[in-house]
């Protein structure tokens, strides 16, 4: 059971991140770092989590307007 949960749970962080990509791309939004988190997958149960990573001064700025 505990391995269904856990599997199911990765497939809903991989939609979410996928998600995510496309609708920042759409606002002119590229974060090249986007991604689950290695070190959240490797647990015996994972627990995903996603990274956001790094990205340059504009793009933050795109991404803050967009937010406002």
């Amino acid at each position: 059971m505990e391995e269904h949960h856990s599997a199911y749970c990765v497939g809903e962080a991989e939609e979410t991140v996928k998600e995510l990509r496309t609708l920042l791309e759409r606002a002119g939004i590229v974060l090249p770092t986007l991604r689950l988190d290695p070190g959240s997958l490797a647990r015996e149960a994972p627990c995903p989590l996603v990274e956001l990573g790094r990205c340059s001064v504009e793009t933050a700025r795109r991404l803050t307007a967009v937010l406002r």
